[in-house]
């Protein structure tokens, strides 16, 4: 017996324009299981099983593959949900036009040459190559793109202290005309795209990342047009920089993802000019411990992160990290914490964590959304332990 408000597989296959053998298989795949399914056997969808669907062709169309796809998609429609799963494929759709132009030139390039030169070059196929493999990159940087974007939500519409994160660090920059400044692992850019209407006019700075997906965001952010910004991808262990080439150097939340912390330190030193500064961020033992808890209480098998970065690097031991390589290192704390009465925030910040959430979330979403509902209800506070370092280096490098 059919339910109202549902659609035999045959029907929601004809409204989605795709056959009933695709639904069958995704069905098959584990990636868009029927809403309802009766006595006999028979699958039923509903209309938010179509924003589903959307997903996954979009991604598809975008090259996925259909193990790709059932990592990168939630098992709901909530508007909230819907609205930055559509921002992000916006985001993936930029990517991929940027990608074809860029093949787009290259084979006419390519096809130039050999009408003029009637030789192949081999290594302008090479690069046509190298190309048409990007597409292996683009899971990389949605995920990317996604996970920082739900951190820096939660932080800046939820936080006690109304200055923020980024307008404060700016504030404790000291950041004058006539500056060069490099930031290592930028992001999305939101120290520069929250600070724009500050930074002086005369002033030159390098934004890179390891991701040339996050560069394009922020280029798109910033805009094309403001000559002050330069974009990198840059493995901060090997700055192609010159010796004594910054004023500044900014590493926020960076320094506990990299392999070698001494190294990375080194570099920075280098390409510091003569007293220069680097103020670098991180968080202690304290920061978003409620969370954790929170997600142990849904499921004891969570862990949000695989390691504790600030055992790397953190408000309790960076400065003696940071003392072997520069001059001064101070500690300014940000005092701030999180409130809030909605669970949505909360649930795209624990589905960014590196840990393994997802595998116990992805398909148990509406109860956990149900869980942190109740949780978040009558409020729910988040204690933050987060701060920078200054750091200045000698009139002569002490490396």
């Amino acid at each position: 017996m059919k339910k109202k408000g549902y659609y035999s597989s045959g029907q929601f296959a004809g409204m989605a324009e795709v056959s009933v053998r695709t639904i069958r298989y995704y069905d098959k795949q584990n990636i868009l299981k029927p809403s309802y399914v009766n006595e006999n056997g028979a699958r039923f969808y509903t209309d938010r099983d179509l924003a589903r669907l959307q997903q996954i062709l979009l991604l598809k169309y975008l090259g996925f593959s259909l193990d790709d796809i059932r990592e990168m998609t939630v098992d709901t429609a909530d508007y909230h949900m819907m609205k930055n799963s559509l921002e992000q494929q916006h985001k993936l759709i930029q990517d991929r036009i940027e990608q074809m132009q860029l093949v787009e030139a290259a084979i006419r390039d390519t096809a130039d040459a050999i009408e003029k030169d009637h030789e192949l070059d081999w290594s302008q196929m090479l690069h046509l190559i190298h190309l048409t493999g990007m597409e292996t990159s683009l899971k990389r940087q949605y995920q990317d793109s996604t996970n920082i974007t739900a951190r820096i939500n939660l932080h800046e519409k939820y936080s006690c202290n109304k200055q923020g994160w980024f307008p404060w660090i700016y504030e404790q920059s000291d950041i004058r005309p006539g500056m060069d400044i490099l930031e290592i692992g930028c992001g999305n850019g939101a120290l520069w795209t929250e600070n724009l209407d500050k930074l002086p006019s005369e002033i030159s700075i390098l934004l890179s990342d390891i991701s040339e997906g996050m560069l394009r965001d922020v280029r798109r952010t910033i805009g094309a047009d403001d000559t002050r910004f330069v974009y990198q991808t840059i493995d901060c262990s090997q700055l192609p920089c010159e010796d004594n080439s910054f004023d500044l150097v900014f590493a926020n939340h960076v320094l506990f993802y990299c392999h070698d912390i001494d190294r990375v330190c080194q570099e920075v030193c280098r390409v510091l000019k003569p007293q220069g500064r680097f103020i670098c961020s991180t968080y202690g033992a304290r920061h978003m411990k409620e969370i954790s808890r929170l997600v142990q209480d849904f499921d004891p098998r969570i862990q949000l992160a695989a390691d504790n970065l600030y055992d790397r690097f953190g408000l309790d031991n960076g400065r003696s990290i940071l003392e072997k390589h520069f001059q001064t290192v101070e500690l300014s704390r940000y005092e701030d914490s999180i409130y809030l009465t909605e669970p949505e925030p909360l649930i795209d910040y624990i589905l960014s964590c590196h840990g393994n959430q997802n595998q116990y979330l992805l398909n148990r979403y509406k109860d956990f959304h149900s869980f942190v509902q109740k949780e978040t209800k009558n409020g729910f506070t988040i204690t933050k332990d987060a701060g920078i370092f200054i750091c200045s280096k000698a009139d002569a490098d002490i490396n």
